[in-house]
């Protein structure tokens, strides 16, 4: 065994209590020895002057989309998506999806991402992009029928199947898989209980957008007379496992259906804001005792995959949606970016403790916009940003030390994923 110890900076327990302390990390296993007074690791990293912290764990994004950024903006979800976005995203090849794959793991690392969430197409290079870079993921094809006969609707569902089935436990098991259907507004209802038991049957969780938008929920009560986690229900969706992306627009009943099921919701504020989706009922979900996550969504909607920028949306808009500037309090939209998305998408991540992984953050608290620092706590939801982090750590090996990423070579991210950007575009006019 080799050991990992962080040195010389604070560390923030489960409880959101700050102590000075270090933490021992068993490299080939992945997993933290201890935290606080350790002996002293083979390896060292600098913590002085920083804050030791759990990953952030982004539980839901399309990290490829990465390309996208500032492609199109300023537009509501359908018209976005389609006069823009699948327009786009139907000449994108392999590559693409593979180079922009990397550029998000490439942002995540930066900003102390060490876990995340992936809904798109051509996964295998997702996971290409997400092995090279180090990160945890939990990936999955989005199966979207919208346009589609019944034979074509079928393979899009049975390759959502096969990347479930064969790309779970890849990168030495850092990479899990789930069941995506896009949305319940964009995949038939007789596919979902055709395929729905098939992945139960696979034992994979499913994961999907639902009540995203307005437009979302009225065409599903219109048609079939129930509000769409109803529908989504009688389909077998709302498993213990499952989880869903968005729910901005709940009412009563459906949180009260989250909550009993066991289904998590992942909670996308910067996306819902900027294409005028709404503000989820955050407190209400989480005083029924809804596990709730944070997601970045991808950078085409957001416009970055800073999840500190995201947990800071969350407090505020919290508030808003419910009234109550003690709502969504600063512990609560810290454990929701570490603990609560690491639990929704069922990773033993997101707390600094005692055999769980890994997956660290080192922020660095040396700056005018974290001084004083009177509540560090305080710090993570209202002032920090990714820029902050000095060090991250995935499954005991550093991916960044010093603000250098180690696993990939950043300028060349950067310009592959530029050049295949606007050659994409280009195909696309």
């Amino acid at each position: 065994m080799t050991t990992l110890e962080t040195t010389g900076g604070q560390v923030l327990r489960s409880d959101m209590t700050v102590e000075h302390g270090d933490v021992l990390v068993d490299r080939e296993a992945g997993e933290i020895l201890a935290v606080g007074d350790v002996p002293a690791g083979d390896e060292t990293l600098d913590a002085t002057g920083g804050l030791v912290m759990p990953g952030l764990v982004n539980a839901h994004t399309h990290l490829a989309m990465a390309l996208l950024r500032g492609y199109a903006d300023d537009k509501p979800l359908d018209s976005w998506l389609r006069e823009d976005v699948w327009p786009i995203e139907g000449v994108l090849e392999p590559d693409d999806v593979r180079a922009g794959a990397a550029l998000g793991a490439l942002e995540s690392i930066e900003a102390g991402t060490t876990a995340l969430c992936d809904m798109y197409f051509d996964v295998p290079a997702v996971v290409d992009a997400v092995e090279q870079a180090g990160l945890r993921a939990r990936v999955g094809h989005g199966v979207v029928t919208v346009g589609k006969d019944s034979d074509e609707a079928s393979v899009d569902f049975e390759e959502g199947l096969t990347v479930a089935r064969e790309q779970d436990g890849a990168a030495s098991g850092r990479v899990s898989t789930a069941f995506m259907p896009h949305s319940l507004t964009t995949v038939d209802g007789a596919e979902l209980d055709e395929f729905v038991p098939k992945a139960r049957d696979a034992d994979v969780p499913i994961h999907i957008h639902a009540n995203e938008t307005r437009d979302e929920v009225t065409p599903i009560v219109d048609e079939h007379g129930e509000r769409p986690l109803e529908y989504a229900a009688a389909h077998g969706l709302l498993g213990e496992t499952d989880f869903i992306a968005h729910g901005t627009h709940l009412d009563a009943t459906e949180i009260d259906l989250l909550a009993e099921a066991g289904t998590g919701v992942v909670h996308c504020p910067a996306s819902n804001m900027k294409l005028a989706s709404g503000i989820a009922p955050v407190q209400k979900l989480l005083d029924a005792g809804v596990t709730v996550g944070i997601g970045t969504d991808g950078a085409a909607s957001n416009n970055d995959l800073d999840v500190f920028d995201e947990l800071r949306d969350a407090a505020m808009v919290g508030k808003l949606a419910a009234d109550d500037a003690s709502a969504v309090d600063a512990a609560t939209a810290v454990g929701m970016a570490t603990a609560g998305s690491a639990d929704v998408l069922g990773f033993d991540s997101g707390r600094l403790a005692e055999g769980k992984k890994a997956d660290i953050a080192v922020l660095d608290l040396d700056s005018a916009h974290l001084t004083p620092q009177h509540d560090l706590v305080s710090h993570l939801a209202y002032a920090a940003s990714g820029a902050d982090v000095r060090h991250t750590v995935c499954d005991g090996d550093v991916l960044m030390r010093d603000r250098e990423v180690l696993t990939l070579d950043a300028e060349e991210v950067r310009e592959e994923a530029a050049e295949r950007a606007t050659a994409a575009v280009e195909r696309a006019r």
